[in-house]
């Protein structure tokens, strides 16, 4: 299986680290990662892996967000998934309205045009109705609009548990069914 991360500006730099780190452990899964400029910052702000290089190295694949001409910018080029995590405004936006002004958008854009798993793990909030309405621009296109979400029913009692659930679901949701949650047993009562 090949899945494509990549990681953009909004704060939530933590989710794309945890997601590496699972896909890391599932041996059939190759990884690519793109990492745009304003993540590298987050990441300093935000990780224990203090650079955007300590973070590539989780990957299988690193690209730069200026390689347009990257493998995973054709749609030649099998993927079987792509998740974008954190996923900020701005790359929602472009996502949404088809502007491929870097690798990140263009592999996206890749996806939904090959009917390819995009799912995009937007941070942001309170949203106003621009910010609704690009999420919906990008639904109608096909992707998969996932903000992290807290499962409280997880009974998580740390943050990397509430950080690791989401991802793991974010994963599901792309296909990646190894990467599994503990599933839910039903309520008692």
């Amino acid at each position: 299986m090949r899945v494509i991360v990549a990681m953009t500006g909004a704060s939530g730099a933590p989710y794309g680290v945890r997601m590496l780190r699972i896909l890391r452990e599932l041996p059939d899964v190759e990884t690519h990662l793109v990492v745009s400029r304003a993540a590298a910052l987050t990441i300093a702000q935000e990780c224990d892996e203090r650079t955007a290089r300590d973070v590539e190295q989780l990957a299988d694949v690193v690209h730069k967000p200026s390689a347009i001409g990257a493998t995973i910018a054709s749609g030649s080029y099998p993927v079987d998934a792509m998740l974008v995590v954190p996923c900020s405004i701005r790359t929602l936006s472009a996502i949404a309205y088809c502007h491929a002004n870097d690798l990140i958008v263009r592999a996206a854009d890749v996806c939904l045009k090959e009917g390819r798993p995009l799912v995009l793990m937007v941070r942001e909030t309170p949203l106003h109705l621009g910010h609704l309405r690009a999420m919906s621009a990008a639904a109608e296109s096909g992707a998969v609009i996932m903000p992290p979400v807290p499962a409280c029913y997880a009974l998580p009692k740390t943050v990397d548990d509430v950080i690791d659930h989401s991802v793991r679901r974010a994963l599901v949701r792309a296909g990646v069914t190894a990467a599994a949650p503990r599933a839910w047993d039903g309520q008692i009562g």
